[in-house]
């Protein structure tokens, strides 16, 4: 797999050089990030071991994640909507290491892997998407309604989680604590009103948010090309300073990713990062996903572009780890996610009385019938 990945990308990877030292760091160039109205991080960095070998699993991780989620949507496990983040995993995990757990990360449909980049295990999301009361939300959310600390979701309403991230990044300021708020969007969300609303309020209030476009070509089944007039969606904010990142190598996420916490650390307001990502997978299950592009475009990305084997490669190259010990990894994660899913099945569906909870905070009585028979928790 790996020699075929270098054959293909010979020419495509050229750009990212190497440079090992005897203490066990690397060197690594990569793609420069465009930039608006700043200057923008560097096109380079230096990583170690540790680091590249957490890449690698947290990335593995997440896509099996995904896997597995597409296997028992196909058995009819899951039901109903289900978007799957297979191909931008380097977005998520880059930025999770650009910030802090006390920072804050709001997001769209696609929101499987932040949960578990926030901290919640496999098995709580599992069986959120089984509708089992041991799921995140009992249960009751599904795909795309999951929490934990400091992770708000999952949004069903297409952008409408730019202005709640806005104002998350609000109470942080007034708050004065220091932190930061993460509020993604998709491409197919860029042409939304209320995202310049909350682009505007941001900017006047110079509030701590990041907006972060994962911009990965196609809006369910629609291209930027036929949905977008203006294609630099990191331009768009007019007043807003951003950058365009190559949401496909972690190290640019990263190091993007740390610019920019570090600007609205600093009191700077608001900064836009469009991630050039691509989603290997239809919109959502129901979703073939060629219909709209050709098999040939996905593979290419495939080939050229993964992100796993572009971190894959890097620690070959330069003798971190083994072919055997990166499989002896894929192996342990395979067997994590198995494991979780086969809990997850087995767990009890919600109670009934669970249809009653987390309406309203205090208890309300079941109209038309007797108040003796009314549902009490």
């Amino acid at each position: 797999m790996f020699s075929n990945f270098l054959k293909v990308n010979s020419k495509a990877l050229g750009h990212i050089r190497t440079f090992a030292s005897k203490s066990g760091e690397v060197k690594l160039n990569f793609k420069k990030a465009d930039t608006y109205l700043c200057d923008g991080p560097a096109h380079s960095t230096v990583t170690n071991k540790d680091e590249l070998m957490t890449f690698f699993t947290e990335m593995t991780r997440f896509r099996r994640l995904e896997t597995v989620c597409d296997g028992l949507y196909k058995k009819k496990l899951i039901r109903g909507f289900c978007h799957l983040y297979t191909g931008q995993e380097a977005v998520c995990a880059g930025l999770e290491s650009a910030i802090t757990k006390d920072d804050h990360i709001i997001t769209a449909y696609r929101d499987h892997t932040y949960m578990l980049s926030r901290g919640a295990t496999p098995e709580e999301i599992f069986a959120e998407l089984l509708m089992k009361e041991t799921g995140c939300s009992k249960g009751k959310g599904g795909s795309m309604h999951m929490f934990t600390k400091n992770f708000y979701g999952g949004n069903g309403i297409v952008g409408a989680q730019c202005p709640l991230g806005a104002g998350i990044a609000f109470a942080q300021k007034y708050n004065k604590t220091g932190n930061v708020c993460l509020a993604m969007y998709g491409d197919g969300a860029a042409n939304q009103g209320q995202l310049f609303e909350a682009f505007n309020m941001a900017s006047l209030w110079k509030l701590p948010v990041i907006f972060i476009c994962e911009n990965n070509k196609y809006g369910m089944g629609t291209s930027q090309k036929r949905s977008t007039a203006g294609h630099d969606f990191y331009t768009r904010a007019h007043y807003v300073p951003g950058l365009k990142v190559d949401g496909m190598d972690v190290f640019a996420v990263k190091e993007a990713g740390k610019y920019a916490a570090e600007w609205c650390r600093a009191g700077n307001g608001p900064i836009v990062l469009e991630m050039d990502t691509y989603r290997y997978v239809g919109h959502s299950m129901s979703d073939p996903g060629i219909t709209y592009r050709t098999r040939e475009e996905v593979n290419n990305v495939r080939q050229t572009r993964d992100p796993i084997e572009n971190i894959r490669q890097i620690i070959l190259a330069n003798k971190i780890a083994t072919e055997d010990e990166l499989t002896t990894i894929e192996d342990s994660v395979r067997d994590e996610m198995e494991k979780a899913s086969e809990k997850a099945i087995a767990a009890p569906l919600p109670q009934a009385r669970e249809l009653y909870t987390n309406v309203y905070i205090q208890e309300v009585p079941i109209r038309a019938v007797e108040f003796v028979n009314s549902f009490k928790p």
